[in-house]
């Protein structure tokens, strides 16, 4: 599997409110919400995003509440992947889940700025900015986590089987 897109970028502790606002909660339409992903730090997001672009974080990304709708949100505004230095642990695993891809990496989070290219290969871990050329390294899946992604999330890959 591998992405390609320009950055978003954000910094540290971008929490679930942030990047789905509760007030837009009165509604489970994916397509309703991620018209106001990130609305509260980064009105333009949802102008500018397209199909492939990638969101780069800080530290403790998609803290604060357990709310599966912020990684849906991201995952259909169009971003391919999101890459910090780490995440918040029920974010993680609500973005498995929905099969939204997740890397940590601080080294990439640190060099890549916002409206650089970027591709990543999620079957090796590697990270390119294409603007700079610097590679970058994060842990691959594991095949198990490459399965559930690919297939879209946790409950079409358990259908599929």
């Amino acid at each position: 599997m591998k992405a390609e897109g320009t950055v978003f970028k954000y910094g540290d502790n971008v929490d679930t409110d942030v990047i789905i606002p509760a007030r837009y909660l009165n509604t489970q339409d994916a397509k309703e919400l991620a018209m106001h992903a990130m609305e509260d730090i980064d009105a333009e997001y949802v102008k500018k995003v397209q199909p492939g672009d990638i969101m780069v974080g800080g530290w403790n990304f998609g803290c604060g509440s357990s709310r599966e709708h912020a990684p849906l949100v991201i995952k259909t505004s169009g971003a391919s992947v999101v890459i910090a230095k780490s995440f918040a642990r029920i974010f993680y695993r609500n973005a498995i889940n929905i099969g939204l891809p997740i890397m940590e990496c601080e080294a990439a989070a640190d060099a890549i700025s916002a409206g650089d290219r970027v591709s990543v290969d999620f079957d090796s871990g590697e990270i390119r900015d294409e603007t700079t050329g610097q590679v970058f390294h994060a842990a691959p899946y594991p095949e198990f986590l490459q399965k559930i992604i690919s297939a879209g999330g946790l409950m079409n890959s358990i259908r599929e089987k």
